[in-house]
């Protein structure tokens, strides 16, 4: 594993800890945490492979296609990964939009599901 890639993937488990602590609290905020834990961890992938996306459309881009499509992922952590992007949106574009304590709920259960994987890849890359 890179170093970017083992401190993109620290990164990841802190924002999935964090989005976990703040579930109760400040439900719109653990949401955008939750998806930042799957962006660090997808780009972490990214970066054990020498690349990197200086947008977050186009890291989504990459996980559907690099990792979904081949095979690597299944097609479910895909739909996970785009969720979690628009529940992002909400968050942090949403005038009367928020996010609901439910909603925040699954989206640490759904980044944790990704964080994992995308880990687990990067393990037996190494």
């Amino acid at each position: 594993m890179t170093e970017e890639a083992a401190e993109l993937l620290a990164r990841a488990r802190k924002a999935l800890e964090t989005a976990h602590a703040y579930t109760a609290a400040v439900a719109d905020a653990a949401a955008s945490r939750a998806y930042y834990a799957a962006f660090y961890a997808a780009s972490a992938w990214l970066a054990d492979r020498q690349e990197s996306y200086s947008k977050h459309s186009a890291v989504e881009a990459a996980v559907h296609r690099d990792l979904v499509r081949p095979g690597h992922l299944p097609a479910e952590l895909g739909a996970h990964y785009s969720w979690l992007s628009a529940l992002r949106n909400t968050d942090d574009y949403g005038v009367k939009q928020h996010v609901s304590a439910e909603e925040a709920n699954t989206a640490t259960r759904r980044a944790k599901l990704i964080v994992e994987a995308i880990a687990g890849l990067i393990d037996s890359h190494a």
